[in-house]
């Protein structure tokens, strides 16, 4: 339980709010590759209650600029892209993706007014099939070599979905292992053969065992969290048998994001990001260790419940979520169907749009959370203060971070030093059997 000041001071994102000036030293997403696809590469953002324009011009560079034009305050989203930039409708005024006005053509032919404007520009760069930008205060960090960003493009899947309460509570659902033998509880095994692109919908890693099965009927885990250079790693163990361990690895990548298995062979890197401090985006990029990901199918799936342009959820607070009774009382734990996005979005919006923290009692499975938020607290405090916070890293740093791994599977595990053998050996083995991940082991060895 914390005050109400407190909970301000990690929520609030706005350009003046503590919390706001943290999250500005690091890349953000602001759009999927695909949204700038089509005849006309321009899209409104909004990030961190700021309002930009991102495009890509007709040599195929990326640009981000503040929304309002620099002459009346006329919305630069319903430019015309030409001549090597987005031109404003309302005079013709055009800016380039560094911000630099080209032209004033309602201007005397005589005028310089054009070489005094200036319009403020954002670094951004695609990764992943995702467009980051940085809107930050000095030179931007690093990005990591985490398997997510050096993964060719052909095993690598990006989408993104709306969620209706503020960043933090979406983000620390994501670090929270316990609620997945609860919320996501399915009440029947699915075939696993049918699982592909479907989180715990699979059999575990090692075993024929369906992850339904694990989550339903071994609900007390032992989880552990242990610091690391880019975050936490969090160890999720599920006791089945004398020496058989259920073992799930995830990891917090601060500031706001995680990165958790899938399935066997895929990974899944998401991100909450802030929009205002009542909304917020995740991204997810899936990471295949095995064959290209089917990325038509994926899509396919996540449109079945995720509306454009704005990637929207057909279920949603307006409708209850899909709730139906007969299936609470029968199929699922949620009534809410059968999408855990579904399941996930309910919980985080339903504990309202800033979740008021002053009522809540942390348990002994919230203590991932409670790292996070003391690690959180004291990078806002560092920020304010002029000093460095984690992952504030130069591309050396960057070079040598890997991974992170992130496993779930069911081994001979009666130990502390048997559990970190069994997701250590599985991690490397499914590096090994990859392509493109081992070709980075056997550069790393050389």
């Amino acid at each position: 339980m914390i005050s109400a000041e407190q909970n301000d001071f990690i929520t609030r994102v706005g350009p003046g709010a503590p919390a706001g000036k943290l999250l500005r030293r690091y890349w953000q997403p602001v759009a999927l590759a695909d949204e700038l696809a089509g005849p006309r590469p321009v899209k409104p953002v909004k990030l961190m209650g700021q309002d930009f324009v991102l495009f890509r011009d007709e040599s195929g560079q990326l640009g981000m600029l503040d929304r309002d034009c620099p002459h009346r305050g006329a919305d630069l989203a319903f430019g015309r892209l030409e001549n090597g930039g987005i031109r404003c409708a309302f005079h013709g005024w055009l800016f380039d993706a560094k911000g630099n006005c080209l032209e004033t053509p309602a201007e005397p032919a005589t005028s310089k007014l054009c070489s005094r404007i200036k319009q403020s520009a954002y670094p951004v760069v695609e990764k992943a099939g995702i467009v980051f930008a940085y809107i930050g205060e000095g030179e931007p960090p690093a990005f990591p070599d985490f398997d997510c960003f050096v993964a060719p493009d052909s095993h690598t899947f990006a989408f993104k979905g709306l969620f209706e309460c503020n960043w933090l509570q979406a983000l620390e659902v994501g670090i929270d292992p316990a609620h997945a033998s609860y919320l996501h509880r399915f009440f029947e095994d699915a075939d696993t053969s049918e699982s592909y692109g479907k989180q715990f919908r699979g059999a575990s890693a090692d075993s024929d065992m369906p992850i339904t099965k694990v989550l339903r009927e071994y609900d007390r885990p032992d989880i552990s969290v242990e610091p690391t250079d880019y975050g936490f790693r969090l160890k999720a163990l599920r006791k089945l048998s004398e020496d058989t361990t259920h073992v799930r690895v995830t990891n917090v990548v601060f500031p706001q994001a995680f990165v958790i298995p899938m399935s066997a062979e895929m990974t899944i890197s998401q991100w909450h990001v802030p929009v205002d401090d009542t909304h917020c985006y995740w991204y997810a990029v899936f990471t295949s260790f095995t064959g290209p990901v089917d990325k038509q199918q994926m899509r396919d799936q996540r449109l079945k419940l995720y509306e454009l342009p704005d990637y929207t959820s057909r279920k949603n607070k307006r409708n209850n979520y899909g709730y139906s009774i007969e299936e609470q009382l029968t199929e699922t734990y949620t009534g809410m169907g059968d999408d855990i996005n579904v399941h996930d979005q309910w919980a985080v919006e339903s504990q309202g749009a800033i979740q008021d923290r002053t009522r809540e009692h942390l348990g002994s499975t919230d203590k991932g959370i409670i790292a996070y938020r003391r690690v959180l607290v004291k990078a806002i405090e560092a920020t304010l203060a002029g000093d460095t916070a984690p992952m504030l890293i130069d591309a050396a740093q960057a070079s040598a971070m890997t991974g992170p791994p992130s496993i779930d599977g069911i081994g001979k595990v009666v130990d502390e030093a048997a559990t970190e053998a069994y997701w250590q050996d599985a991690d490397r083995a499914r590096r090994l059997k990859s392509d493109w991940a081992s070709a980075r082991l056997a550069a790393a060895a050389a």
